[in-house]
Formats: C-alpha cells, structure tokens, sequence
C-alpha cells in the first residue's frame, strides 16, 4: 500500500507552485501562483471539514475557505481589470480532488496540517515579493493586504501542527 503522505505531497506541490513562480516575477506568474495555491486551500480545507474529527483543524479549515474563497474572488477582478488571464478554476479544482481521492483517513489531519504549513510558507513568501517588487500597483496592494492573513494562517497551522503533524 503506498504512504498518503506522498499522495498528499501532490496537492503540497499544486498548493506550492508559487515558489517555482517567484523566480520569473512577472504579474501573470503571481496571478497564475495565487490562483492556484488559493484554490487548493480551498478543495483541500473543504475536504478537511468533512474529513477531519478535530475542532480545531474543522475550524481552521473552514477560515481557510472563507478567507482563500474571498481572495482568490479579489485576485480574479484584479486581474481582469489588467487584462490578465486567471487559471481556470473548474480545471484547477479536478486536479486537485483527482490527487486527493486516494488519502486514508488515519493520517488525514497529520498529512493536511504539514500541509497547510508549507503551503503558507511558500504563500508568504510569494506574497512578500509580490508587496515589494511588483510592477502593477493594484497587484503590489492586494499582496501587501493579504500578507497579514496568510502570516496568520502560517502562525495557526504551525500551532496545529505542533498539536497533530510532524
């Protein structure tokens, strides 16, 4: 039987594409990074509040979609009034529950609280690079706005991770 761990890595990679991103630092890389780290917290912490039995790691699931839902719907209109294309939500979206169907249970809270820590730490750094070095003021504000969320998010996932990963 193969480690859901490493399937779980799947959706670690989608959810951490931004960092291959950062290198090329245009605005459609930001887009197109954002975009998809958003909607794997998404998918990923929707399956969470169905998965998980902790309250705490529902919880927190559930400010994952509520905030990553409300920025990726803010990045969207961003980017279309700067005429830059948005990654295909629908597409996105099968991707990731195509590299999900196969996690186990027992190792679901652990493999989605590592999980959430790189992805936030790649989403940090991403969104402090587009907050200094952007060439598109809009872009260069929503990534200064949103930092502070996802800092947070990063502080709240390491505390669960102390509680259920490693």
């Amino acid at each position: 039987m193969s480690n859901p761990f490493f399937k779980f890595a799947g959706v670690s990679l989608l959810a951490s594409m931004a960092s291959f991103n950062v290198m090329a630092a245009s605005s459609n890389d930001f887009v197109d990074a954002a975009t998809e780290a958003g909607i794997a917290e998404v998918v990923t912490s929707n399956l969470a509040m169905e998965k998980s039995q902790d309250a705490g790691i529902k919880t927190f699931a559930q400010q994952m979609v509520t905030d990553h839902t409300k920025a990726n719907q803010k990045l969207g209109d961003i980017a279309r009034s700067l005429d830059i294309s948005v990654p295909d939500d629908a597409a996105l979206t099968d991707k990731v529950k195509k590299m999900i169907l196969e996690w186990r249970d027992e190792s679901f809270d652990k493999s989605y609280v590592n999980n959430q820590v790189d992805a936030h730490e790649k989403a940090v750094e991403l969104f402090r690079k587009e907050a200094a070095s952007s060439d598109k003021a809009e872009l260069k504000a929503f990534a200064s706005d949103a930092l502070p969320t996802l800092e947070h998010h990063l502080e709240q996932a390491k505390a669960l991770q102390a509680k259920h990963g490693k």
